[in-house]
């Protein structure tokens, strides 16, 4: 019995004539409200993810509409094979078993509950990886649609080659263990020398922490917990505080600022300084410090990285402005001049105008869905002394946990974090050099010259 099934949806409905339909996804939409943990497992889509995903039952839906005066989507429900992959599209064949039709609703909350959806998911065109079991689906459109009871009751009889389709392991790029700061060192030290990347770091304090910026970062499961509010975020935070931002001149700038502070952006903290890296993946609250941590090394191609005035880095942050709405109309897949054509294009031009006047109107679809490692202006004493640079998220770009294009990812596990920070302290590398503002400084020396308890 399947505890996963596939929820495939689309905006168009001519994607759901026929009996047998070619579909075809953006990678980006690809595992969108799919649990955290199986979409890590997922991302790379390769041939043991589509193994697992082609197990699947699979319902093929429209988007929820409303235009014909009562709350209604399109449902098929049948399988997928055929399934590839490439960097930017999935493709599949899917086979109907049942075809529903057009399944009407009390109102758009019955909806939800059926699919165990939110409102947001149902207006948008994704595919899915649900958990629950499809056979509580199939009961509750049964009983609203008597006429498909005898299909329905064929599919919830298990026969004896059902099986429990499983998710494939997490794959990570893990080259050792550190429990020193000596070992640490051997460990980077016996990577390859490669002279046309550089080199960058994160360190993560429990090594269960995924590789996301703040603002991509979701529920258990798989509802997004800011990315439909970016905009609003920004532009809050900037009503508010509007002196604080008057010196920055791009909106990269803005969103560096914005983080510093807080603000869940899609920028990603990575430094140049392997050691800070080790600190961050050490100094944690007393609860995680007998937790695995973790250090990320970022090996980057130079022609990815890019500086704070770069007109492609422009396109990419002034995405923050842009509306959910609006951000929901870019196909990436599109060419060139029909891209800067459209409506959403030109709405982007206008923010990125804003700040570079001479900026000409043509946008690449395709960079506009990468990942960009940016040197930022050293504005604030946390960058400087982090040796801080940014990953840059476009528009539903993803980073999967062994890499991307240009981008080659290996880990090291920290464990003894107690004692790589003692050695890290005695080089001076401490909550005072990391967070060298007079508040850090305070408490660690505070906690320093703490003398201990007389018993």
């Amino acid at each position: 019995m399947s505890e996963n099934f596939n929820y495939i949806s689309f905006g168009n409905r001519d994607y759901l004539d026929g009996d047998e339909i070619d579909l075809t996804m953006s990678r980006g939409r690809m595992f969108e409200y799919t649990p955290t943990d199986i979409e890590k497992r997922l991302e790379g889509v390769g041939s043991t993810a589509i193994d697992f995903l082609e197990k699947l039952p699979t319902f093929l839906c429209s988007e929820i509409s409303k235009d014909l005066g009562f709350v209604s989507m399109l449902i098929k429900y049948g399988h997928i094979g055929q399934t590839q992959a490439d960097r930017k599209e999935v493709s599949t064949r899917f086979k109907v078993v049942i075809d529903f039709g057009e399944v009407k609703f009390d109102s758009v909350e019955e909806a939800k509950e059926l699919f165990g959806a939110d409102g947001f998911q149902l207006y948008r065109t994704h595919w899915a990886v649900r958990s629950g079991d499809f056979r509580d689906i199939l009961r509750k459109i049964a009983q609203a649609y008597p006429e498909f009871h005898g299909a329905i009751e064929q599919q919830l009889t298990p026969d004896e080659t059902t099986v429990v389709a499983e998710p494939p392991v997490r794959e990570k790029n893990i080259i050792g263990v550190a429990d020193s700061v000596e070992i640490f060192l051997g460990l980077l030290h016996g990577l390859p020398v490669n002279t046309s990347m550089e080199n960058f770091y994160r360190g993560h304090e429990d090594a269960s922490f995924e590789l996301t910026p703040s603002l991509l970062r979701k529920w258990p499961d798989g509802a997004w917990k800011y990315m439909p509010n970016e905009d609003r975020l920004c532009k809050e935070l900037l009503i508010a505080h509007y002196d604080e931002f008057q010196g920055d001149q791009y909106c990269f700038d803005r969103l560096v600022r914005m983080q510093h502070y807080g603000l869940p952006t899609r920028l990603l903290d990575i430094s140049g300084n392997p050691l800070m890296a080790l600190f961050f993946a050490c100094y944690c609250r007393e609860d995680l410090m007998n937790s695995d941590g973790e250090v990320i090394i970022f090996r980057i191609e130079r022609e990815k990285i890019k500086y704070y005035d770069s007109d492609t880095v422009s396109c990419l942050s002034n995405l923050s402005n842009l509306t959910n709405s609006q951000k929901s109309e870019i196909n990436l897949g599109m060419e060139l001049i029909q891209f800067n054509n459209e409506d959403v294009a030109h709405k982007l031009l206008h923010h990125i105008k804003s700040e570079k006047s001479y900026f000409e109107g043509r946008i690449q679809p395709d960079d506009l869905g990468s990942i960009l490692c940016v040197k930022a202006k050293r504005t604030n004493s946390r960058i400087k002394s982090q040796s801080g640079a940014f990953l840059l998220f476009g528009h539903e770009a993803i980073l999967p946990e062994v890499g991307t294009d240009g981008i080659e990812i290996a880990r090291i596990g920290i464990t003894n974090k107690k004692h790589i920070l003692a050695q890290l302290d005695s080089i001076n590398i401490n909550a005072t050099t990391v967070y060298p503002s007079i508040d850090q400084t305070t408490v660690h020396l505070r906690d320093r010259y703490l003398q201990p308890q007389s018993t």
